[in-house]
């Protein structure tokens, strides 16, 4: 018998909606029906998602909310912000449709629909696809920010702490909260301040991973002078993967069965990430140089949603000199399938918290090549707290990354003693990752508690005020 129903409403970009989806899955799994929200239309990505997610998981629907007008000038960032607050009519109306829902669970740039969810009288829930350490960060901002006067690009490389991370640098920090005056830091901060004001966070992440900074939150020192609300430890929440072109395999997955076991390097940079061509050079050589086998899925710098000539972005003859020993594939690889092949001894990433999972769950070791958002967050606590990382270095300078750290990194990660240390130490890191998710482990447990928490609050009828 299903026990209500639960809205998700992530934010804009894939990266976004793939953990909520996911996330779906779970409360398929106890007993709800869900229903995805989607702020905007999705893009070809989005769309194969939903069929496949709708073919195989009949209990869980999408709305997409009509379109509003967006000021012409709006960032990508800015959108992501504020979309949420121009949808606040539509998602008020789309809700008076439905009855029996049991909770909103909304994205961490969403945070306008609290204050609509208390109105319906629904419980509201912010689910985080991101590390603790990100969740403690948020929290405190609001304090840090009354703190100073001072903007975080004018402290350059001085360090500074937040309650439950270790001491990051202030050019660690997303270039998007760097002006404290400008209009996408004011969004932000607007978003943070209003994070306490929801019933419970759903973090993706597992409490062995990250105690420090679960511990402060619980302990309260994130909001110091406020509240906190209940969190949820669930993670890793990670897609098992899926197929794309109509469920055909992947051809890059068919020349991996033909490779030798934890002997090729994987290079993928999320659903955003992009070079100049003069950086895809010189990784490209890097890669000639470093005679590993590798696989590498290359977007176009000028257009990232066409199919990228590779004749003209690599060097002349590469793809000839290297067929025996390397695949480049267009735009997109499977990435959860990849990463769980054995022929994957090592993984380059943006260190994107959705692919440090996907890796963590297949216990393949990263070299981290942050680009942008909490990246470089991201790439400091896995390379010095855990040390199941290391860094491309000179990606920080705003200069082209030469060959030669290319073809070391690759060397290190797939043939020295030192990568293999980083190997077992991954492994232990996976092993933790499937002992918390497994059923009485902690993960398993904190999602139970909140299925119980919200089973016990009864089913609320949505009324429109």
């Amino acid at each position: 018998m299903e026990d209500g129903k639960v809205l998700l409403y992530p934010g804009v970009g894939v990266g976004h909606l793939v953990p909520m989806v996911e996330l779906a899955k779970l409360f398929i799994r106890d007993g709800f029906s869900v229903t995805i929200v989607m702020i905007d239309q999705p893009d070809k990505t989005g769309f194969d998602l939903f069929a496949s997610i709708s073919s195989s998981n009949p209990s869980i629907s999408f709305h997409v909310l009509p379109p509003v007008p967006i000021p012409s000038n709006s960032s990508f960032v800015d959108i992501m912000l504020t979309a949420s607050r121009l949808q606040n009519l539509n998602l008020l109306s789309f809700l008076g449709t439905l009855s029996s829902v049991r909770a909103i669970v909304l994205d961490f740039f969403c945070t306008d629909v609290i204050a609509l969810a208390n109105q319906l009288r629904v419980p509201a829930y912010i689910f985080f696809p991101s590390p603790a350490v990100g969740v403690s960060t948020a929290l405190y901002y609001p304090t840090f920010h009354s703190s100073t006067t001072a903007s975080l690009k004018d402290m350059k490389d001085n360090p500074i702490n937040f309650p439950g991370a270790l001491t990051i640098l202030a050019s660690d920090m997303p270039d998007t909260m760097l002006d404290r005056d400008s209009s996408t830091n004011q969004n932000i901060l607007y978003h943070f301040k209003n994070l306490q004001n929801a019933d419970g966070i759903l973090i993706n992440t597992f409490e062995w991973f990250e105690s420090k900074a679960v511990n402060a939150i619980k302990d309260g020192l994130c909001v110091p002078d406020g509240s906190t609300p209940p969190i949820y430890c669930i993670g890793p929440v990670v897609s098992k993967g899926s197929c794309k072109e109509g469920g055909e395999r992947h051809e890059c997955l068919a020349w991996l069965d033909k490779q030798p076991k934890q002997s090729v390097v994987f290079l993928c940079f999320g659903s955003l990430g992009t070079f100049s061509l003069e950086q895809l050079k010189e990784m490209a050589i890097g890669l000639e140089n470093s005679s590993h086998r590798f696989l590498w899925a290359v977007r176009d710098p000028t257009n990232m949603f066409e199919e990228p000539n590779l004749d003209i972005l690599l060097p002349k003859g590469f793809l000839d000199r290297t067929k025996d020993r390397g695949m480049v594939v267009n735009s997109w690889a499977p990435q959860v399938e990849v990463l769980q092949h054995d022929a994957i001894g090592g993984f380059i990433t943006h260190s994107g918290w959705n692919s440090i999972l996907e890796a963590i769950t297949a216990g393949v070791p990263m070299v981290c090549w942050p680009l942008y958002a909490e990246q470089r967050m991201n790439r400091r606590y896995l390379v010095e707290e855990l040390k199941i990382a290391v860094s491309i270095e000179g990606y920080d300078k705003g200069l082209v990354v030469g060959a030669d750290e290319m073809e070391t990194k690759v060397r290190w990660l797939m043939g020295s003693n030192g990568g293999k240390e980083l190997r077992n130490r991954m492994a232990v890191v996976k092993d933790k990752a499937m002992e918390a998710l497994k059923e009485g482990g902690p993960s398993w447990q904190a999602f139970k508690d909140l299925v119980s928490r919200l089973k016990e609050s009864g089913t609320k009828n949505v009324e429109v005020l």
